[in-house]
């Protein structure tokens, strides 16, 4: 028998193209900011392209009678922030590119915005009220020329070009402003080198990387400042791309001390095991980190870091992180709804969030890279 699909429940007539003045509400995980819009429509309408506090003409680019909130974009300023700011881009803005989240915004302001998520996440998700401060990183000029990896589209005449926001559609690029004067598209079946510190190492060159040029040195400072790692301790490295935290902590722990990284994707665990060649402690295991950790690595570690993906390392990976039962964890998050989450799941199993850096290694993006410190109480 034949199952029929499920017909889709029809949501009321589209409201995209309509247009409202509103006031704006805080900024949102995302890189938008809360607009409510009053009776008859009461609508939460996350907007980009405004600042908190203005008041604006919202123009709805996602929403039916039947959605429970609409996505829109702020086509006119009516009473601007003190912190906007003439975008330097020609193609940033509503219906342009939408690899930028805040040209419109002074970039300390940015940082601001950016704190003021990862505050609100933690708070929301985890039951922490933080401090949060946003660093900057040394390699941009002003919030552009930092981004040294670019992946182009094309339009349908062939002209590069990047995508606009949540759309297909490719809008002509001439001049990235966030690209650095060398950046380079990734490029399969080649590897290069990058140099961190007094470490060189081997990359896919379609594979991970940081893109900011600070990010890797100040990542890697960092996990070593907060971890304090000693010699002799055991080290468990998670998601551990091409080895980068591996290699640096395997320095310090010393020469033949355990040290055990575990990477899911192949060519990156390949090229770990080349970069931590030098130590002789170090073990290197292919393969997904909750399937590994679930048959193989029962045994204490001292020291873990964690460096999941956006969607973060979820519970199955927590739990058996704290079964290791570590003096300490270093989480390096890019997500920090995710964080917050992990967070929240680490307490119930006695492990408090001690300290939080967070970086601005994408300007002009919503993005903030976070480094939390988690020990047990």
């Amino acid at each position: 028998m034949t199952r029929r699909p499920r017909p889709r429940k029809e949501r009321g007539r589209s409201r995209v193209g309509e247009r409202f003045e509103a006031e704006v509400g805080p900024v949102a995980h995302g890189g938008h900011c809360i607009v409510r819009l009053p009776e008859p429509e009461s609508r939460v309408v996350f907007t980009r392209h405004c600042l908190p506090g203005e008041r604006v003409v919202v123009e709805i680019t996602e929403g039916t009678d039947g959605d429970r909130f609409w996505r829109g974009d702020a086509v006119s300023v009516l009473e601007p922030s003190p912190d906007r700011v003439p975008a330097p881009c020609p193609v940033s803005g509503p219906g342009l590119c939408g690899g930028c989240d805040f040209q419109h915004v002074a970039v300390s302001a940015q940082r601001g915005l950016k704190a003021a998520v990862v505050a609100e996440q933690l708070r929301r998700l985890a039951g922490l009220d933080v401090d949060v401060t946003v660093e900057a990183v040394p390699g941009d000029v002003e919030g552009l020329h930092w981004r040294t990896r670019m992946q182009w589209a094309h339009t349908p005449d062939g002209r590069r070009g990047l995508r606009a926001h949540r759309s297909r559609r490719v809008v002509p690029v001439d001049d990235c402003l966030i690209a650095a004067p060398d950046a380079r598209e990734p490029v399969t079946d080649v590897t290069v080198t990058e140099q961190v510190l007094d470490h060189s190492f081997t990359v896919s060159g379609d594979g991970f990387w940081q893109v900011h040029p600070g990010a890797a040195t100040t990542l890697v400072s960092t996990v070593l400042d907060v971890l304090a790692p000693q010699p002799g301790e055991k080290v468990l490295d998670l998601y551990a791309g091409v080895g980068l935290f591996a290699a640096f902590l395997g320095d310090a722990v010393g020469d033949g001390t355990r040290v055990v990284a575990i990477e899911a994707d192949r060519a990156a665990s390949g090229h770990s095991k080349g970069n931590l060649a030098h130590h002789r402690g170090a073990v290197v295991e292919c393969g997904p980190v909750e399937k590994v950790l679930a048959s193989a690595y029962d045994e204490p570690f001292d020291l873990v870091v964690l460096d999941p993906p956006r969607e973060g390392a979820k519970r199955a990976v927590v739990e058996q992180v704290v079964d290791r039962a570590p003096r300490a964890v270093a989480y390096v998050a890019c997500d920090p709804a995710a964080l917050a989450r992990d967070v929240a799941i680490f307490a119930e199993h006695g492990y408090r969030l001690e300290t939080l850096r967070a970086f601005d290694l994408f300007p002009m993006t919503h993005h903030v890279e976070c480094v939390a410190l988690l020990t047990r109480n």
